[in-house]
């Protein structure tokens, strides 16, 4: 009997531990019944690279592009380009933020520009389920800080000796007759409002530093709390018993040879079920895209051991500076269905064939010589409304549906709402014009088509040979 009751208390004792502790509620720390893995990222330069990317892996090792490859979120506001995106899941798992650089490099303005003149807010998405997301929103973070520049690489991890969010990232500003990147942090509960920010790490004399992110480690490996990887010249490693408290230096990558000016952008992930741990780390020098190397003690720089190529695929796309979560399966299931890899398609109109659906300041019509425009790709989608129907995503606004209001056509954001979904869904059906090609019918106005009038996309009753003809369309790829 004492055998079995000093069992049941190590259970509650471990039960006790997941629900007061990080262990669940940081992507680095998920419990090990959690099947995959879900990384948020960019992939390079430019306006369209410099949006929200997401992958899947099994193994933690080899990754899968979701969405075909296309980009998932896409800002519309400050720079309207994303980059160094981190992934925020609430201590009850009821919510999850993303938070990333406001900076499109290439769409006008230039690295230097960038950091002495750039753009001072971080990019806010927010979600309850992970898979519907709301509109961008700019959080300024830098203004406070005196002759700030920018605000580069955010990060946020959960905070229980203040209960909230430390949120950090790099500003380069003036400070003790040095103009640098130092990382700044504030306090937040819901990235809508922070506290004044304070410096959090600043390295001696002219040594900037620019990405860190920072891990928890569970008791029994190594001599620290927490352990947190920087980009400062060195991939430098520290540790720490509380995150806003005193860090100690434990070393650099440079011995086993990777030297700050090959990587940067460390990222951690945690193998689901043992202690064992991937840095992932940008080959910027070569344009490489991310790698791993593994350890089983995140705070010994000589533990840490580089990969073969051979043992690790990191997909299609080029991987820069991102964030890995650790999923349950309810999030993995929710996250695969809404990202298949969908091949993209065009409606092609039936009588003004060289014609095809597009959005033009988010106005839908049909235009002539876009057959090779993102603006006329959409991906068609299971229909918002369920089985039997289709809804239009556009693959250059990812989560913008071809919608109807008012029986005129919109590309819309996707609220979430049951009257958005029956708008925004249609049942394909044979060409009312020609069997062989296809016809839209509204899922809630059963009576009316997609067509278009004067070239503009209309939901109208059908009643005479023209409108049969406005109404027909070619799916093509």
């Amino acid at each position: 009997m004492r055998a079995l009751l000093a069992r049941l208390a190590a259970v509650l004792a471990a039960v006790g531990l997941l629900l007061t502790s990080q262990t669940l509620i940081t992507a680095q720390q998920a419990a090990a019944a959690d099947p995959g893995y879900l990384m948020v990222h960019f992939t390079g330069e430019g306006s369209t690279n410099q949006q929200m990317y997401l992958s899947h892996s099994t193994d933690g090792l080899h990754w899968n592009d979701l969405n075909g490859g296309g980009m998932v979120l896409r800002s519309t506001v400050g720079t309207k380009g994303v980059r160094d995106p981190a992934f925020v899941r609430s201590p009850d798992g009821s919510k999850y933020w993303i938070i990333a650089t406001d900076l499109c490099i290439g769409c006008g303005q230039s690295w230097g520009d960038s950091q002495t003149n750039g753009s001072r807010n971080l990019v806010v998405w927010e979600s309850t389920d992970l898979v519907t997301w709301s509109q961008p929103r700019l959080l300024n973070v830098a203004d406070a800080i005196p002759g700030a520049g920018d605000a580069w690489a955010p990060e946020a991890i959960w905070d229980p000796a203040s209960n909230d969010y430390v949120l950090y990232w790099a500003t380069n500003a003036p400070l003790n007759g040095v103009t640098k990147h130092r990382i700044y942090s504030a306090h937040t509960t819901d990235f809508r409002t922070i506290t004044t920010p304070q410096v959090y790490i600043d390295r001696p004399g002219t040594q900037g530093i620019i990405d860190t992110q920072i891990i928890e480690v569970p008791s029994g490996v190594g001599n620290y709390r927490y352990v947190r990887a920087s980009g400062d010249g060195q991939i430098t490693l520290e540790g720490s018993n509380s995150i806003l408290g005193t860090w100690t230096t434990l070393g650099d990558l440079s011995g086993v040879g990777l030297s700050g000016s090959q990587v940067e952008g460390p990222m951690w992930m945690k193998f689901n079920g043992t202690n064992k741990w991937a840095l992932y780390l940008d080959q910027y020098a070569t344009s490489g895209g991310y790698m791993p190397v593994l350890t089983t003690d995140p705070s010994n720089p000589a533990a840490y051991q580089k990969q073969a190529s051979t043992s690790y695929n990191m997909g299609g796309t080029k991987k820069r500076h991102g964030w890995i979560m650790n999923l349950t399966a309810a999030e993995e299931s929710r996250v695969l269905t809404r990202w298949p890899n969908t091949t993209p398609n065009r409606l092609q109109s039936y009588n003004f064939q060289d014609r095809y659906v597009r959005h033009t300041n988010f106005d839908v019509r049909i235009d002539q010589n876009v057959s090779t425009s993102e603006d006329s790709q959409f991906r068609m989608r299971t229909g918002l409304a369920g089985t039997g129907t289709v809804s239009f995503e556009s693959v250059n606004f990812p989560g913008y549906f071809l919608r109807h209001s008012a029986f005129d056509f919109q590309l819309v954001y996707n609220d979430g709402t049951a009257g958005f979904a029956a708008d925004a869904s249609f049942r394909q059906v044979a060409g009312l014009a020609d069997s062989t090609w296809s016809s839209f019918q509204s899922y809630n106005y059963p009576d009316r088509y997609i067509r278009h009038y004067a070239y503009e996309l209309k939901l109208d009753p059908i009643t005479t040979t023209t409108a049969r003809s406005d109404a027909t369309f070619r799916v093509t790829s």
